[in-house]
């Protein structure tokens, strides 16, 4: 049954995908819309897991949001060394293979969090048939995002079509394996806290330093821009709160 359940947010996740493969003209929409989704996946969902997870503090600080401030920071300090190299042509090459870098390691980052959701759809059967429907559905329901994020953050970075398809077949099979694996495979607790204040701090980081100010660019719509995030932000809120 994990398994079936699985294959829903493995579909979803493609849809989500070659939704954004699509959109064409509308990029700014689709980055506008990403970027809410992004937020509200972080304010609703990452971070509230990832504090009832753990109790683990360092110096009055909890562990998930240390790690959050890392991964934002981290991610910071790489782009901008990158950024200070001169923009000659004889290194431009190197520049935008540095960037598509960014964008796989995001991309790796979204199929590691899908593997997660498998894991947790398989480790709530062991427990309870019911439960594992609920936590199948929250999965289900937000998957299609995940894998709207996934393409359109790979293909931002500047990758190629044919490889951000790839990376997202790998997330939309990433649930699939999690949930077939949760039988060999226990996340203690503190671990996962800690890896999803990390993934949080990462995916805001590329919402607002990259995929906004690319949405909002001056020959954007801004007014439609600035709206499509709102909608993707409370679109996270509505699908969260009715699978809570």
């Amino acid at each position: 049954m994990p398994i079936l359940l699985s294959l829903a947010a493995f579909l979803m996740t493609l849809l989500g995908g070659l939704v954004a493969d699509r959109i064409g003209r509308h990029r700014h929409l689709v980055l506008g819309f990403a970027a809410g989704v992004m937020l509200g996946v972080v304010a609703f969902d990452l971070l509230p897991e990832a504090l009832s997870a753990t109790s683990l503090t360092l110096y009055g600080v909890p562990v998930p949001m240390l790690m959050f401030a890392v991964a934002f920071l981290g991610i910071h300090i790489v782009e901008r060394s990158m950024g200070m190299h001169d923009a000659h042509e004889t290194d431009y090459a190197t520049h935008r293979h540095h960037r598509a870098g960014v964008g796989l390691a995001a991309g790796s980052a979204l199929i590691a969090h899908s593997f997660l959701d498998g894991a947790a759809i398989g480790a709530a059967h062991q427990t309870d048939t019911s439960l594992a429907v609920a936590v199948a559905i929250g999965v289900i329901a937000h998957d299609f995002t995940d894998g709207f994020n996934t393409y359109t953050i790979i293909s931002l970075y500047g990758n190629a079509r044919r490889r951000a398809l790839t990376l997202l077949t790998l997330d939309a099979l990433a649930p699939v394996t999690g949930a077939t694996l949760t039988s060999v495979i226990s996340i203690p607790d503190g671990l996962l806290g800690a890896y999803l204040g990390l993934f949080s701090g990462f995916l805001l980081y590329l919402a607002t330093s990259d995929i906004l100010p690319e949405a909002h660019t001056p020959r954007r719509a801004t007014g439609w821009t600035l709206t499509a995030t709102v909608l993707g932000t409370l679109l996270m809120w509505g699908v969260i709160g009715l699978t809570d």
